[in-house]
């Protein structure tokens, strides 16, 4: 059977941060704000930085930032200061507007940070530093006539759910800016849709404060 599937490379940090202001944008409210968009943009792009350890080492790309272990203990953290301690600190400090921003910077770092690279063909080591295989949710999901419901992203096999691995870090190479190399590229934009991600971002922000400016005129005048 063929599904016409493609895999997909890493997507460029900027596709991490213009998820990462798609997630400012739905999720911040009344905590919308210039500096809460750029707090939530720069720790989705934080995971990418683990691309320097091509140079001083250990780890490497896609694995010392972009374990899953990241998110789970900033959220572990948060949930403790602000719903078991019996006064948090990050509230106290910066209020309602302080704990919204944290979480939706959580969420950017998991789903922006490390998920949309999850999701490529060069994968995440996501139990970096417990194991340092690389896991790649490539695949499809699609509906056909004759095969019915098609999804290719994991398979189940006796009893277990698995995805592809393209490797470890020994034997799989993620192209890093910083390489030793004579040829050394930035990516920027690659495909047609991580274009089209780019631009909704970017004219999501100025709709967002054209649409608060516009409710905020309207209540003042009724």
């Amino acid at each position: 059977m063929t599904t016409g599937i493609q895999f997909t490379v890493m997507p460029p940090t900027l596709v991490a941060a213009a998820v990462g202001v798609l997630l400012a944008v739905a999720l911040l409210g009344p905590a919308f704000d210039r500096r809460s968009v750029a707090v939530v943009v720069a720790v989705a792009a934080v995971p990418d930085l683990d691309l320097v350890f091509v140079l001083v080492g250990p780890g490497g790309p896609n694995a010392t930032f972009h374990t899953v272990f990241l998110p789970l203990l900033a959220a572990a953290a948060l949930y403790c200061d602000t719903r078991i301690r019996g006064a948090s600190r990050l509230a106290d400090r910066y209020g309602p507007y302080g704990v919204r921003v944290a979480w939706v910077a959580v969420a950017a770092l998991a789903v922006a940070g490390i998920g949309v690279d999850a999701f490529s063909s060069e994968g995440v080591a996501l139990l970096y530093p417990l194991s340092d295989r690389y896991y790649a949710i490539v695949g499809g999901f699609l509906l056909s006539t004759q095969d019915g419901v098609v999804q290719t992203y994991v398979t189940v096999a006796d009893g277990w759910v698995e995805v592809s691995s393209p490797g470890t870090l020994d034997t799989h190479t993620i192209p890093s800016p910083l390489a030793p190399g004579d040829d050394r590229r930035l990516r920027i934009v690659e495909t047609g849709e991580q274009a089209v991600l780019v631009a909704t971002a970017l004219v999501s922000l100025p709709a967002k404060w054209l649409v608060e400016r516009r409710d905020r005129s309207r209540r003042a005048r009724s």
